[in-house]
């Protein structure tokens, strides 16, 4: 591509002379590896008007994909269920704790022989190969089938309280052991057991550093063989792998019951301290960034001092020793807090972030001046179109609404169907296992002699209808558009965006040319001309997405099962869609960028936005990353801010300047629920700056090939901002001759 004399450079290095390149007038400076000279429109002044529509057919698949999306979900609603999600299924497909029903008060499901839920076939059919009945509470006491059957001539409260453990009371034990294995009314034993979401889970406990049930570390399991809580452990986290995350429980409910008020009041601070930063960054922005690098260092090194500080109080203390491991799976979690590990692990995190960020400020010292220019830039930008930063706010509610209709429609689509019973053997070495069965009649058929101890358990909701065939697939489909839609979502605000800072950027008189409501004119061409392109990039980003979480799928579903070779593989996989993935973020993000300065189709704009990507490459180096650290330490100071604030208030450290709630179950709920949300709140404003900041540098980069800073070719940037990118004034080709 020729260019005007003095109006282009060859390189750009930020060295420590500072010096750059000029070519000589005349000279092409186009690449032969980057595209093809290019002809600029002498009248340009700004994003284009005049447009038409850009990949009309990936805009048609598009909404039909919408359309069937909605159908998918009307169907769904339909034929689902969601009271099969809300309660837990016994091995007959019944609820339990359903209002109406002879389970109405037995609301907790229990299983017969909690050690078969280490079997392989737990993996194949997601559901322990064990009897599991309705319960109206766990067990309280070690116990097995024989020694209640003896004992019960003498004293028969002990078959009373046995029998309710069993599938029908009677008002004796008439069978016999060898006829109990075989009929599987009862279980051959049961132990100490507390409720954990719905399900009758062993009570483990600590006593001298060793993990014990029922001050027990060994036990009779009812079959002859002697067994220890190690064992008992394995199976009860075999269990927990298969439970759906339906409930967060009734303490954690309380808490937020509790807590709300003051969680408003934290996340509406962040706001308002995330608006303040917006505010100061046009002012002070190198004061600022001082302000957010300090603030980091100094909430980090908090951080780490109060993890020292507990780990230190620990010392000593009894089983303050163990490892997280050593206890296995507590329905308290505060047990956790109680582990010098847990700090000690916190400490080295905090440490490791510490350091990186101090490494980071040190390397990166010269470049953070670049940084702070083109944040000042930026907050001139939104101090001229102050609306966008209430854009954040829309792309919310169109994720919201994209996540909560995937997950109604996600858990609609689970519960689809009639119950649907499978062949499930404790040792997994039965031929029919896995086959549909009858549990009505299992006893009588073939199977049940053929493979003794199999059992004709719930498995699943499904049927033979077309649309249950398809269940699976359904699901897929789900999951697929809902990253379509949300990349989708995504795309259109930094489309919208970048039209709205393009319009800034362009316009020579500042405020005067920028147009009217620049960022209500961008959304309407970004909908009405380029739904289409946005849909094509948030195709391409959706399927890589989707490869990436098959992968992860087969890693969780096979882990046990793979060679050394095969992970080494599946792990190159991830890494290779991991990094491809952000590569097509970052080159969609600017591709946005020209679409919405341009017009063109998405092909065309990402092809033009690599080019001059790669011919500015010295200067992304530069800009994206410093900016990207920039504005991540902000979100950083503003989360952890709010969460300092909320931790002092919810641990009851400042009862002297404000009264919070004084009977939290989990203090770190509500503590992780401000602090998640403050940062949520933060990267929403602060997004709006990485876009703003994004499609300046863009437009820089078209401004310096397409003008020479002539009075016939003026720079549309500020001359300040210029110099300090362009590292040399450009001197005009007539003052070189």
């Amino acid at each position: 591509m020729s260019r005007q004399a003095g109006s282009s450079w060859s390189s750009w290095t930020l060295g420590k002379s500072g010096a750059s390149t000029i070519e000589p007038p005349g000279s092409d400076l186009e690449d032969e590896n980057f595209g093809s000279p290019r002809t600029f429109d002498p009248d340009f002044k700004g994003p284009v008007a005049d447009r038409s529509c850009t990949d009309v057919l990936c805009c048609i698949i598009f909404i039909l994909f919408i359309i069937g999306y909605i159908l998918l979900g009307l169907m769904a609603w339909v034929h689902g269920d969601p009271r099969r999600v809300a309660y837990p299924t016994d091995s007959n497909g019944h609820f339990c704790g359903q209002k109406g029903t002879p389970n109405e008060n037995k609301t907790i499901l229990f299983y017969f022989n909690l050690f078969s839920c280490t079997s392989p076939s737990l993996l194949v059919n997601l559901q322990c190969p064990t009897t599991q009945i309705c319960v109206s509470k766990c067990p309280e006491k070690f116990l097995t089938y024989m020694e209640m059957y003896f004992m019960y001539r003498t004293r028969e409260n002990y078959w009373s309280y046995y029998s309710q453990f069993c599938k029908a009371a009677s008002a004796k034990p008439v069978k016999a052991f060898t006829q109990l294995l075989l009929d599987d009314d009862c279980p051959t034993a049961i132990f100490p057991s507390r409720p954990f979401l719905q399900r009758c889970f062993p009570d483990f406990s600590t006593k001298n550093g060793l993990l014990t049930i029922g001050n027990k570390t060994t036990f009779n399991d009812g079959s002859g063989k002697t067994r220890n809580v190690v064992e008992l452990r394995a199976a009860a986290n075999g269990v927990n792998k298969i439970l759906d995350a339906r409930a967060i429980g009734m303490k954690v409910f309380e808490d937020y019951a509790t807590t709300w008020y003051w969680i408003l009041i934290g996340l509406t601070i962040a706001m308002l301290l995330s608006w303040m930063f917006v505010i100061l960054l046009r002012v002070t922005a190198g004061f600022l960034f001082w302000v957010f690098i300090l603030g980091v260092i100094g909430i980090l090194a908090y951080g780490i001092w109060h993890c020292y500080q507990e780990y230190s109080k620990l010392q000593g203390k009894p089983n303050s020793h163990l490892s997280i491991y050593n206890i296995g799976i507590q329905t308290d979690i505060s047990m956790y807090f109680q582990l010098k590990q847990t700090w000690f692990t916190f400490m080295i995190i905090l440490a490791i972030l510490e350091v990186i960020v101090i490494v980071m400020l040190i390397f990166l010292r010269d470049r953070i001046r670049v940084s702070i220019a083109l944040l000042k830039e930026g907050s001139k930008a939104i101090g001229y179109i102050p609306s966008t930063l209430i854009y954040p706010v829309l792309t919310f509610i169109f994720l919201s609404i994209c996540i909560s209709y995937w997950a109604v429609t996600a858990v609609y689509l689970a519960t689809s169907g009639t119950p649907i019973y499978k062949v499930i053997a404790p040792e997994g070495q039965c031929e029919h296992e896995n086959k549909t069965c009858d549990p009505e009649i299992f006893n009588t058929t073939e199977i049940a002699k053929a493979c003794p101890g199999a059992h004709c358990n719930f498995a699943f909701y499904g049927g033979k209808s077309l649309y249950h065939q398809y269940i699976t697939t359904f699901q897929i489909v789900n999951l697929f558009i809902f990253l379509w839609l949300i990349n989708f979502v995504i795309a259109l605000g930094q489309c919208t965006l970048a039209g709205a800072f393009a319009s800034y950027y362009w316009a020579l008189k500042k405020p005067d040319d920028i147009p009217p409501h620049p960022l209500f004119t961008a959304f309407g061409r970004a909908i009405r001309y380029h739904t289409g392109s946005l849909a094509f990039g948030s195709l391409i980003l959706a399927t890589i997405q989707m490869v990436r979480l098959v992968l992860q799928y087969l890693d969780n579903r096979l882990k046990d099962a793979q060679s050394n070779i095969s992970r080494f593989l599946q792990c190159c996989l991830k890494c290779c869609f991991w990094c491809l993935e952000h590569v097509v973020k970052f080159l969609n993000r600017h591709a946005y960028v020209m679409i919405a300065i341009y017009g063109q189709n998405f092909c065309r704009s990402a092809r033009d936005a690599f080019n001059l990507l790669m011919r500015n490459v010295l200067k992304v180096a530069v800009m994206d990353r410093v900016t990207e650290f920039v504005l991540t330490l902000g979100k950083i100071l503003v989360a952890g801010c709010i969460g300092i604030l909320a931790f002092l208030l919810f641990t009851e450290r400042i009862p002297m300047i404000v009264e919070g709630p004084t009977s939290l179950n989990y203090y770190w709920v509500p503590l992780l629920t401000v602090i998640i949300g403050s940062y949520l709140i933060a990267h929403g404003f602060f997004s709006v700056y990485a876009m703003c900041i994004d499609t300046i540098f863009i437009c820089f980069c078209e401004d310096l090939e397409r003008n020479d800073g002539s009075a016939e070719k003026p720079y549309f940037i500020a001359p300040t901002l210029h110099g300090i990118l362009n590292k040399k004034q450009l001197v005009p080709q007539k003052q070189k001759e």
